[in-house]
């Protein structure tokens, strides 16, 4: 692949053999931090609520564990996403695009010499790549006002202007 400027690109990054443009959801704590902080909550919780069970209060320990337990869904359906993200990847034959949700991830090659890269009107204005009968949504964790850009920049790249 031909050398491309770092100014050409904004977006993306140059790799040795490749264009690289990756985009995650903004993650504001790990899951493995989330853990400490549900054992935190956890134990607060049901200490207090300890503490009023051995008072005479009985009802207070299930109400606490039925919190704990609410939060516990809360947490791994968080978990679940926090490291959802995209990755567009181009090289001299092929553009490879990853995508991972949930914790599942899914690849889908499009040949270079065939690809097309068009922002949509709708849905939210995400990026369509599309080839040979196959198409794609990109951009979900990336600005809706960038995404634009983004694929306008991913268009040059790969036909070769950048």
């Amino acid at each position: 692949m031909a050398s491309v400027p770092a100014t050409a690109l904004r977006f993306g990054q140059t790799t040795d053999n490749a264009l690289v443009w990756s985009f995650r959801k903004n993650c504001a704590i790990r899951p493995g931090q989330l853990i400490g902080v549900f054992a935190g909550l956890s134990v607060a919780s049901l200490s207090v609520a300890m503490a009023f069970w051995f008072q005479g209060a009985t009802y207070v320990l299930p109400f606490a564990c039925l919190e704990v337990a609410v939060l516990a869904i809360a947490l791994v359906l968080y978990a679940r996403h926090a490291t959802d993200g995209e990755t567009a990847k181009l090289d001299q034959n092929w553009l490879v695009i990853e995508q991972e949700i949930a914790g599942k991830r899914v690849e889908n090659r499009f040949p270079r010499a065939s690809v097309r890269i068009e922002p949509l009107a709708d849905s939210d204005n995400l990026i369509e790549v599309s080839a040979r009968g196959d198409r794609l949504e990109f951009g979900r964790h990336l600005r809706a006002a960038w995404r634009p850009l983004v694929a306008k920049e991913m268009r040059f790249a790969v036909r070769g202007v950048c």
